[in-house]
């Protein structure tokens, strides 16, 4: 298999976290791509008509895209680990889970887009601190399921959520997430003692 991907990428962390967990790092090479939100990378867009990462190239030539499909099929490779449970209550768990961290991160990420790829006369503070306000929403109800998450047998859930957390730290420092959620940063400091963690950090390489 192979990983069309971007080092920075949260979406494409949570990828790499997921395949890491399940013993699956190995069977996936790492192919570098330019993705950007406004210029196309014809590198991805040959697979992906949405020209995004992560998209997952099988060995038969098919594709699979975005990070939720891909996570779930590598999952459907190791069945006896469970990153997605097969039902009840604890699958509906870590999918909304999952929604929560997701959420987080498509806030996010349209935040960091209007400085970033929009022309600064074109700028509106307003969208990017509305973007800002889901993020704290999304943090709120981190901290206050924070002591039920797990640090060991993760499931997507916490696979999703601890990624959102590390791009708060790598994207947005200033807003020091940790301050007003003590809860939270504890989960998440045990979270990044995991081998999984540590082999993806985000990077600007």
């Amino acid at each position: 298999m192979q990983l069309l991907h971007a080092p920075t990428s949260p979406y494409v962390r949570k990828v790499r976290v997921s395949a890491h967990l399940l013993g699956l790092s190995e069977r996936i090479a790492l192919l570098p791509s330019a993705a950007n939100p406004v210029v196309r990378d014809g590198r991805i867009a040959v697979h992906n008509p949405l020209a995004k990462v992560p998209t997952l190239v099988l060995g038969d030539g098919r594709t699979l895209y975005d990070s939720r499909v891909i996570c779930e099929y590598l999952d459907s490779l190791r069945p006896d680990y469970g990153l997605f449970p097969a039902s009840g209550h604890a699958r509906w768990q870590a999918l909304g889970r999952q929604s929560l961290g997701d959420g987080l991160l498509d806030a996010a990420l349209l935040a960091r887009y209007e400085y970033t790829a929009r022309p600064s006369d074109k700028q509106w503070d307003g969208w990017r601190n509305a973007q800002l306000v889901k993020v704290q929403s999304c943090l709120a109800i981190i901290e206050r399921d924070a002591d039920a998450l797990a640090c060991e047998r993760l499931t997507i859930g916490e696979v999703t959520l601890g990624c959102a957390l590390g791009y708060l730290d790598f994207r947005f420092p200033d807003l020091a997430w940790r301050d007003a959620h003590p809860n939270a940063a504890r989960w998440h400091a045990r979270l990044q003692t995991l081998p999984a963690m540590q082999a993806t950090f985000p990077s600007e390489r």
